[in-house]
């Protein structure tokens, strides 16, 4: 686990749209400015996922450019204080 991430989630192995089903449910859960680290994500996987996530919602920290020898890399993001969460403080 990185020292600035508050959840990690190893998805190798996963079918890519169970693993996008489960990182929004994770993500949802999280607080504003937790960080969650996501290892194993593929191409496709990192490109879907910042279609799904609102994008007012997230702030990348690391989208993996760099791959493993099985085409795997890491992604952090940063979670966002919403337009939703601010109108109701």
């Amino acid at each position: 686990m990185s020292k600035q991430s508050h959840i990690v989630m190893d998805l190798r192995n996963f079918v890519s749209w169970f693993s996008l089903l489960k990182i929004t449910q994770v993500f949802e859960g999280m607080n504003t400015s937790e960080i969650l680290e996501i290892q194993g994500a593929d191409f496709e996987m990192r490109r879907d996922l910042f279609k799904i996530l609102p994008p007012s919602s997230y702030r990348v920290i690391q989208s993996g450019e760099i791959e493993d020898e099985g085409g795997f890399c890491q992604v952090l993001i940063q979670k966002t204080e919403t337009s939703a969460e601010v109108f109701e403080k």
